[in-house]
């Protein structure tokens, strides 16, 4: 969330210049300067972890004043769709200077590294200690900069050098690095673990130490995790006029312009449930798209672009249907506080509209090849699911992590398979998770 962040105060002052820092992080926004972890003193002494504008990680330690290291990896995280597993080894005794930081992303170690100012010998980061304010996901005293995106398992190990196969390991059919739940690590005195699994107290530290942090802000869980990545907004996706928060999972229009919000992840097999719910202005619309479009001021079903074969949009103003620039009768109007239920069900190529739980068109579901009230979906396209918003219109997204931007669902419908829905699941539907689509898709 672009607003939370978790603290702590520790006690004592362990020594820090041997220690490992690891965990897995999904990105949601980009190009800005982003904390992930920072122990700070005052402005002249601090340690701390980030993403600069320029998308790329950077190691920074400054005391008295004085740069002690200042090291980048060279590579972009850019990815919105993806977990990144992050370890970053430190050990300021070692002779060799390049030795003494290491940095490993998805267990692979990266050399492409600029050191503007190589690790200084026997210097102590300010990681663990009482001296320091210790955030995760902002800068201290200046409460900026927040990470945009998800944490998982977030470790820190004080006194020593640990491996990344400590965290994580290579799938053995894919090839894929995925996560690996720690275990024989030595944490330290002020070493934790922040596994983020109980949903009231997300600052709870795992590894015996009782190193709990205190959660600010908007801070929430999520279902989506390292073993299983469910869609959220596509940051990447090239337009203008919109601000995106929350996980990517709501749109803003910031101008009397259409502009568009397109899922992560794409499907042209299997049946899929979506929720969104319009919380400010008159103007949304719900559909499917076969590509990214390149307009600027359009919505969805009125792309007029080569690069989107097929499209179909559900608009709230109206209760108009738009297929392929082709605008018809179709349900009721929807708008603030309404929630639109989707139902794409490309096993037969049929696409549901619901509002507030009543299926538009008289449509079922389930009713299969007979398509019930369905809207007819070309086969043989991958599609995303999309929402434009216009004039200061907001829309959120809820792929099944059981929030509409910040505020929960009333309460979960059946049917979910263990995610969150405001209401029931159709039968043989299914969130879009990378789970669902490896089982389902």
């Amino acid at each position: 969330m672009a607003n939370s962040y978790l603290s702590r105060t520790f006690s004592g002052t362990p020594t820090m210049t041997t220690f490992t820092v690891s965990f897995w992080m999904k990105r949601t926004t980009i190009g800005a300067t982003q904390r992930i972890i920072s122990a700070r003193v005052d402005g002249n002494n601090e340690s701390t972890f980030y993403f600069s504008s320029s998308d790329q990680l950077n190691i920074s330690s400054t005391v008295g004043g004085a740069t002690k290291c200042d090291i980048k990896a060279n590579r972009l995280f850019k990815d919105t769709s993806a977990w990144y597993h992050i370890v970053v080894q430190k050990n300021t005794t070692l002779a060799t200077a390049n030795d003494r930081v290491k940095i490993w992303v998805n267990g692979v170690e990266e050399t492409d590294v600029t050191r503007s100012t190589a690790q200084v010998q026997n210097e102590e980061d300010f990681f663990l200690k009482s001296t320091a304010t210790n955030e995760i996901g902002r800068r201290p005293s200046n409460n900026d900069q927040y990470f945009g995106g998800y944490f998982s398992h977030f470790c820190v190990v004080q006194g020593s050098v640990v491996a990344p196969t400590s965290f994580g390991e290579t799938d053995s059919t894919s090839g894929i690095w995925k996560f690996k739940s720690p275990s024989g690590v030595s944490f330290g005195t002020n070493g934790f673990h922040l596994k983020f699994e109980n949903s009231g107290a997300l600052g709870t530290d795992s590894s015996g130490n009782s190193q709990t942090w205190t959660s600010g802000g908007n801070l929430k869980q999520a279902l989506d995790t390292p073993s299983n990545v469910y869609a959220t907004g596509n940051s990447l996706s090239p337009y203008v006029n919109r601000t995106i928060s929350n996980g990517n999972l709501t749109i803003t229009s910031t101008t009397t312009h259409w502009t568009n919000l397109f899922s992560t992840l794409g499907v042209s097999t299997g049946k899929w449930y979506v929720e969104l719910k319009a919380t400010a202005g008159s103007y949304h619309n719900f559909g499917i798209v076969d590509g990214f479009p390149v307009s600027t001021n359009a919505s969805i079903g009125d792309f007029d672009d080569a690069r989107v074969n097929q499209q179909i949009g559900y608009y709230g103003d109206s209760g108009s249907k738009k297929v392929n620039e082709s605008s018809s009768s179709y349900g009721a109007t929807w708008t603030n506080g309404d929630i639109i239920s989707m139902a794409l069900d490309l096993d037969n190529n049929k696409l549901y509209f619901a509002k507030n739980g009543t299926w538009q068109n008289s449509g079922v579901p389930t009713s299969g090849s007979t398509g019930t009230g369905a809207i007819s979906v070309t086969s043989g396209y991958t599609y995303f699911i999309g929402t434009s918003v216009y004039n200061s219109s907001v829309s959120n997204f809820n792929f099944g992590n059981g929030f509409f931007g910040t505020t929960a669902i009333s309460s979960a419908g059946s049917n979910g398979n263990g995610s969150l829905f405001e209401y029931d699941v159709p039968s043989g539907y299914y969130a879009l998770n990378t789970k669902n689509i490896n089982t389902y898709g």
